[in-house]
């Protein structure tokens, strides 16, 4: 037996942050992240319209990109004496994903961090609090998908938390929040939602329900990047629609090995965090390449490419086109095509890169990766990926 699930509700398009005035509820919290929504008068917004609504608002700043452990445990303590009925979290992926893991806390207190980790273990929330999601950057989805990034700084790895518990009863896909993201921001988080989708089409858990949203944010995608990149709003408001639908396929078909390498390698190294949808950008033509000796993946390659238009008679120059144009928007927005040139020391690349590796094979995301491989297989990736070779194995 198979599951699809999605937030009860979802609102979407200019101004539908106004729904908050009809919520029911009587107490709420809002999480938030550094800064940019109180700047942009986001903030101001939420918690009027929850007054609006009768709803006392309590609010939980400053949540960091990438969240640690230390901040969730944190938040989750201002929840248990202010005890809402509510969770409103806003904001990109990190304010978002760390609400989420504060509401398990908050509901189950006991709960250690390390009970979460093994996926779709998670104890029966909505026992306290019901959670809104209000997202300003167009790529992570988090605010329709049953996932969570939380890192562990101690042990340089980015854990997903994964459970169907922890899909928003509500979300909120508003693409005026979207229209302030910087021009890198844009890059990354598009990239991401493009990962998404290209991983929920070929992942071994995809269906005749996750393909249409998949194979649609791809093309969306593909359309509206660019103009979003170079700032044309009508463009940037379709990318925030293109990767909602992008999570909504990969929170039920679940995602491969370019997320699991992406949280595997995003805290690991001294010289540098590597932005999770920039990880993700330089990861896909590699790892497409790789999975493309499945007999299955390469066909459901092909076929993204044969849908989008792409060039190729054959599924092997399909595919090399598909790769091509991810190379050709990486270059266009600046996003680096190997580990070294994003700046990775190669000395600590070799020391760490059997851990990673080991590591990455041992992620959530692994399991529903079109081809399995072994922690030398993935060694071996990774390496190709730091110097950029060619995959040939």
């Amino acid at each position: 037996m198979s599951r699809f699930t999605l937030p009860r509700d979802v609102y979407y398009g200019k101004d539908s942050l106004e729904v908050l005035k009809t919520i029911k509820g009587k107490k709420a919290i809002v999480v938030v992240g550094g800064g940019s929504m109180k700047r942009f008068g986001f903030l101001d917004k939420v918690t009027s319209y929850l007054k609006e609504a009768g709803i006392e608002v309590s609010l939980f700043e400053n949540v960091e990109p990438d969240p640690s452990v230390e901040t969730v445990m944190r938040g989750a303590k201002a929840m248990q004496e202010f005890e809402p009925d509510l969770i409103v979290a806003m904001g990109g992926g990190s304010p978002i994903d760390a609400a989420k893991a504060m509401w398990t806390f908050y509901e189950y207190p006991e709960t250690s961090f390390e009970d979460l980790i093994t996926p779709f273990s998670f104890p029966e929330l909505r026992q306290k609090a019901k959670f809104i999601a209000i997202p300003s950057t167009s790529g992570t989805a988090t605010e329709v998908t049953a996932f969570a990034v939380i890192t562990d700084y101690e042990k340089g790895i980015k854990y997903p938390l994964a459970d169907f518990n922890i899909t928003p009863d509500i979300a909120i896909v508003d693409p005026t929040l979207a229209e302030t993201m910087p021009a890198k921001l844009t890059a990354h988080t598009g990239m991401d939602a493009l990962t998404h989708a290209i991983e929920a089409y070929v992942s071994t858990l995809h269906s005749p329900f996750t393909d249409p949203l998949a194979l649609q944010a791809i093309e969306m995608v593909l359309d509206y990047l660019p103009g979003s990149y170079s700032g044309n709003m009508e463009a940037r408001d379709q990318m925030h629609l293109a990767q909602c639908l992008a999570g909504m396929a990969f929170s039920n078909a679940l995602l491969g090995i370019v997320h699991s390498l992406a949280h595997k390698t995003g805290a690991a190294f001294s010289t540098g965090h590597i932005p999770h949808g920039c990880a993700n950008a330089i990861y896909l033509p590699y790892v497409i390449k790789f999975n493309a000796k499945d007999k299955e993946a390469k066909s459901r390659y092909a076929e993204i490419a044969r849908r989008m238009g792409l060039d190729g008679t054959s599924e092997d120059a399909l595919i090399n086109s598909l790769c091509r144009k991810i190379d050709s928007f990486n270059q266009h927005m600046n996003i680096p095509k190997t580990l070294q040139e994003f700046g990775i020391n190669e000395d600590e690349f070799k020391e760490k890169v059997a851990t990673i590796a080991a590591n990455a094979v041992a992620d959530a995301c692994t399991g529903s990766n079109p081809r399995q491989l072994t922690p030398a297989e993935m060694e071996r990736l990774l390496t190709a990926i730091y110097y950029g070779k060619e995959i040939d194995f």
